[in-house]
């Protein structure tokens, strides 16, 4: 029964196919200067991350998958063990949620946030130190997370498209892009100095908020963009 619901999910029309747009970013390539320069926003957004939506689209028609959210089809590829369509899927959730994680002035975490951070770890400096000492810790390409688990927080990293959405009842808060592309324009080798960075002066912590409340159910947590129907 499993699996015919499963087939029921991605089976799919001849007749039309999903497509997936790569979404703006939610400011100016120049907005997160000097932590980031145009350059790299521009190669970033405009050709690693749109490479992951074209190719997964491409992906989608070519094996037949038909879900209403890159969610998902991120959860059905995994589990059915579609490795091309998982990367690039994941990928592109990951790119997207990863620019909501920054803004161009960041503030200190309040409300709700501020208290689980205070009673998980102490202070918002020793988590700093907990993310930043995942971050530089991670071998190869991935990516670094603050999650929560309803109110309970934790700081996790997961290695090249790998994603938090897959565990049941995790809500990702913040992520930190840590493969090479994301910083090495600006930062060359120094992946250290660029969490730092990110961590002082771009963590969208109004971002973070809002994804704590909807993981102790007060609102809704960030959806990538749904697809498009084409024929």
């Amino acid at each position: 029964m499993a699996d015919q619901s499963r087939n029921a999910v991605i089976a799919q029309s001849d007749l039309e196919r999903l497509v997936f747009e790569l979404p703006p970013l939610p400011y100016g390539t120049k907005d997160l200067e000097p932590v980031l320069s145009a350059e790299t926003l521009e190669i970033h957004h405009g050709k690693h991350h749109a490479r992951y939506v074209e190719t997964l689209n491409r992906l989608l028609a070519e094996q037949n998958f038909s879900a209403h959210t890159l969610e998902e089809i991120i959860r059905i590829a995994h589990g059915s063990g579609a490795k091309g369509v998982f990367n690039n899927a994941a990928q592109a959730w990951n790119h997207s949620f990863f620019w909501e994680s920054m803004a161009p002035k960041t503030v200190k975490p309040a409300g709700l946030l501020a208290s689980a951070i205070s009673s998980e770890f102490g202070s918002l400096e020793t988590l700093r130190q907990r993310f930043s000492a995942e971050g530089t810790g991670h071998f190869g390409s991935g990516w670094v997370w603050l999650i929560a688990k309803r109110d309970k927080l934790e700081v996790i990293s997961t290695h090249d498209a790998g994603s938090p959405i897959l565990e049941e009842g995790v809500t990702p808060l913040l992520a930190c892009d840590v493969w090479e592309h994301a910083y090495y324009i600006d930062y060359r080798q120094d992946r250290a100095g660029w969490i730092t960075s990110w961590w002082n002066r771009l963590a969208n912590w109004s971002f973070a908020e809002t994804q704590f409340d909807a993981a102790i159910g007060q609102g809704k947590p960030w959806r990538y963009p749904p697809s498009q129907t084409a024929r």
